[in-house]
Protein backbone atom coordinates (compact mmCIF):
# COMPACT_ATOMS: atom_id res chain seq x y z
CA UNK A 1 0.00 0.00 0.00
CA UNK A 2 1.57 3.77 -1.07
CA UNK A 3 1.15 6.08 1.68
CA UNK A 4 0.98 10.19 1.13
CA UNK A 5 4.63 10.66 1.03
CA UNK A 6 5.06 8.16 -1.97
CA UNK A 7 3.00 10.27 -3.71
CA UNK A 8 4.36 13.58 -1.97
CA UNK A 9 7.93 12.68 -2.88
CA UNK A 10 6.61 11.88 -6.58
CA UNK A 11 5.11 15.27 -7.14
CA UNK A 12 8.25 16.91 -5.55
CA UNK A 13 10.52 15.12 -7.66
CA UNK A 14 8.35 15.70 -10.90
CA UNK A 15 7.98 19.70 -9.69
CA UNK A 16 11.66 19.73 -9.45
CA UNK A 17 11.94 18.39 -12.71
CA UNK A 18 9.76 21.20 -14.14
CA UNK A 19 11.59 23.88 -12.65
CA UNK A 20 14.50 22.72 -13.56
CA UNK A 21 13.43 22.45 -17.00
CA UNK A 22 12.19 26.28 -17.25
CA UNK A 23 14.80 27.53 -15.43
CA UNK A 24 17.87 25.92 -17.69
CA UNK A 25 16.48 25.14 -20.88
CA UNK A 26 15.72 27.59 -23.60
CA UNK A 27 13.34 25.91 -25.95
CA UNK A 28 9.93 27.13 -25.93
CA UNK A 29 8.81 23.46 -26.31
CA UNK A 30 10.86 22.36 -23.50
CA UNK A 31 9.86 25.29 -21.14
CA UNK A 32 6.08 24.09 -22.42
CA UNK A 33 6.68 20.90 -21.55
CA UNK A 34 8.20 21.44 -18.00
CA UNK A 35 5.00 24.00 -16.92
CA UNK A 36 2.73 20.89 -17.57
CA UNK A 37 5.14 18.79 -15.78
CA UNK A 38 4.74 21.37 -12.65
CA UNK A 39 0.81 20.59 -13.43
CA UNK A 40 1.23 17.18 -13.33
CA UNK A 41 2.57 17.48 -9.86
CA UNK A 42 0.11 19.66 -7.98
CA UNK A 43 -2.72 17.54 -9.48
CA UNK A 44 -0.87 14.28 -8.33
CA UNK A 45 -0.88 16.53 -4.77
CA UNK A 46 -4.78 17.61 -4.92
CA UNK A 47 -5.52 13.96 -5.61
CA UNK A 48 -3.32 12.59 -2.91
CA UNK A 49 -4.62 14.68 -0.21
CA UNK A 50 -8.23 14.25 -1.40
CA UNK A 51 -7.98 10.41 -1.31
CA UNK A 52 -6.32 11.00 2.33
CA UNK A 53 -9.21 12.71 3.69
CA UNK A 54 -11.75 10.90 2.27
CA UNK A 55 -13.12 13.59 -0.08
CA UNK A 56 -13.97 14.73 -3.85
CA UNK A 57 -12.61 17.81 -3.88
CA UNK A 58 -9.11 17.68 -4.94
CA UNK A 59 -10.41 15.39 -7.57
CA UNK A 60 -12.75 18.17 -8.51
CA UNK A 61 -9.92 20.50 -8.77
CA UNK A 62 -7.94 18.18 -10.09
CA UNK A 63 -10.37 17.84 -13.01
CA UNK A 64 -10.25 21.81 -13.73
CA UNK A 65 -6.80 21.70 -13.67
CA UNK A 66 -6.27 19.28 -16.31
CA UNK A 67 -8.84 20.92 -18.48
CA UNK A 68 -6.78 24.30 -17.42
CA UNK A 69 -3.45 22.79 -18.80
CA UNK A 70 -5.07 21.32 -21.91
CA UNK A 71 -6.14 24.46 -23.02
CA UNK A 72 -2.89 26.40 -22.35
CA UNK A 73 -1.18 23.70 -24.32
CA UNK A 74 -3.36 24.14 -27.26
CA UNK A 75 -2.84 28.13 -27.33
CA UNK A 76 0.79 28.48 -26.29
CA UNK A 77 1.44 25.68 -29.24
CA UNK A 78 0.14 28.44 -31.45
CA UNK A 79 1.22 30.68 -29.99
CA UNK A 80 4.80 29.20 -30.69
CA UNK A 81 4.24 27.69 -33.79
CA UNK A 82 3.00 31.28 -35.34
CA UNK A 83 6.01 32.73 -33.74
CA UNK A 84 8.54 29.95 -34.60
CA UNK A 85 7.53 30.01 -38.04
CA UNK A 86 8.29 34.57 -38.49
CA UNK A 87 11.42 34.19 -36.41
CA UNK A 88 12.45 30.72 -37.69
CA UNK A 89 13.62 29.68 -34.30
CA UNK A 90 12.44 28.60 -30.76
CA UNK A 91 14.92 29.95 -28.78
CA UNK A 92 13.13 32.20 -25.92
CA UNK A 93 16.17 34.65 -25.72
CA UNK A 94 15.35 35.68 -29.58
CA UNK A 95 11.50 36.10 -29.27
CA UNK A 96 11.18 39.80 -28.96
CA UNK A 97 8.26 40.79 -30.59
CA UNK A 98 7.92 43.40 -27.77
CA UNK A 99 10.93 45.12 -28.30
CA UNK A 100 11.26 48.00 -30.38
Amino acid sequence: MLSIEHYLVLSLALFAIGVGGVLLRRNVIVMLMSIELMLNAVTINLVAFSRLHGSVDGQAFAVFIIVAAAAEAVVGLGIILVVGRGRETLNSEDMDLLKW
